[in-house]
């Protein structure tokens, strides 16, 4: 019988299928905290409930951006089998950039995700990271590119930026967004609800959500400093979520991890009325169907998959019939 993911997503939609958190760590301690928990976590939930970024831009000391390259790399290499590992690496206008895609992607490009961009402002950006990639070889001629927009430029670009083939995901960088305002835009709005409230961060939000559903691939929403705070991330994470069209978060400290994935979580009566749906259409061979005197055809049954999709990625537990799709 035709799996549902192949009946109801194209191949753009079905490749970003995405965990719905993507947990930053720079310092080496930390990185292989991140990774072990990953595993652990994998195991808990039956499923990669997210994926580590191993940090450059941040993480590596100055003068020592090689170095620091080199050991994600290592780390990428020893990761457990399953995991999801992805890079950031310095911006194109870095003296470090082409040495970081040379020793992570050329190094590691087989054990990693995707390879995230940062401060890009448009198109050519991305296009100029492809290029180098594509003279790599190999695996890091594969390898799908996210990138993360932090000026209003950028937010300008996000449709442009959207189209390029190979990119698979859009994350909004609010930190740098706001200080590239010369202080028009006051520092409550890098808070948990002050990024919620500002008309301008409000907007570059929902830019850079609707470019990404246009083109079919992953808007992932801005951090929360708050990292101590779990209410205050699933309050932002269920707001990102249900308000802005968001399907995927960053974290930056263990403690987000949980809060996203709740946050992102359907309920389980969700779940159980989609895996009826599902194998109501399964069985009708996807022509429309009545349930509960409602109308159903692939435009529902698409969002029905897409919600056990969600489900599976955030680790709830699904019905017993629908878990024979996820083996």
């Amino acid at each position: 019988m035709t799996h549902p993911r192949e009946v109801l997503l194209d191949a753009q939609a079905a490749a970003g299928v995405l965990p719905v958190c993507d947990h930053y760590s720079g310092v080496e301690a930390r990185m292989r905290k991140s990774l072990q928990l990953q595993a652990e976590m994998a195991q808990e939930f039956g499923a990669c409930v997210f994926d580590v970024t191993l940090d450059c831009e941040d993480g590596a000391p100055v003068g020592g951006e090689a170095e620091h390259a080199a050991l994600v790399a290592e780390l990428a290499l020893g990761s457990h089998a399953g995991a999801r590992v992805a890079a950031r690496i310095h911006p194109v206008d870095h003296r470090s950039f082409a040495e970081d895609l040379r020793i992570i992607a050329g190094g590691a490009g087989h054990r990693l995700s995707h390879l995230m961009i940062p401060k890009v402002e448009s198109l050519a950006d991305v296009q100029a990271v492809d290029q180098v990639l594509n003279a790599l070889g190999g695996a890091a001629a594969k390898l799908p590119i996210h990138v993360l927009l932090e000026s209003a430029r950028a937010v300008h670009h996000a449709y442009d930026i959207a189209s390029h083939p190979r990119l698979q995901s859009i994350s909004f960088g609010l930190m740098d967004f706001v200080s590239s305002h010369n202080g028009a835009i006051g520092s409550k709005a890098m808070g948990s609800s002050g990024q919620f409230a500002h008309p301008l961060v409000l907007r570059a939000k929902l830019e850079i959500a609707s470019a990404c559903h246009a083109y079919g691939k992953v808007p992932s929403h801005c951090v929360v400093t708050e990292f101590n705070d779990g209410a205050a991330v699933q309050r932002a994470a269920e707001r990102a979520a249900q308000e802005l069209g968001y399907t995927r978060m960053w974290s930056i400290h263990p403690n987000q991890i949980r809060p996203i994935l709740a946050a992102f979580a359907p309920q389980a009566a969700e779940l159980e009325a989609a895996t009826v749906i599902i194998e109501a259409a399964q069985a009708a061979e996807w022509a429309p169907i009545s349930h509960q005197g409602v109308l159903h055809d692939r435009a529902s049954y698409r969002y029905y998959w897409q919600l056990l999709e969600r489900g599976h990625r955030t680790g709830a537990q699904l019905p017993q019939a629908a878990r024979i799709w996820f083996e």
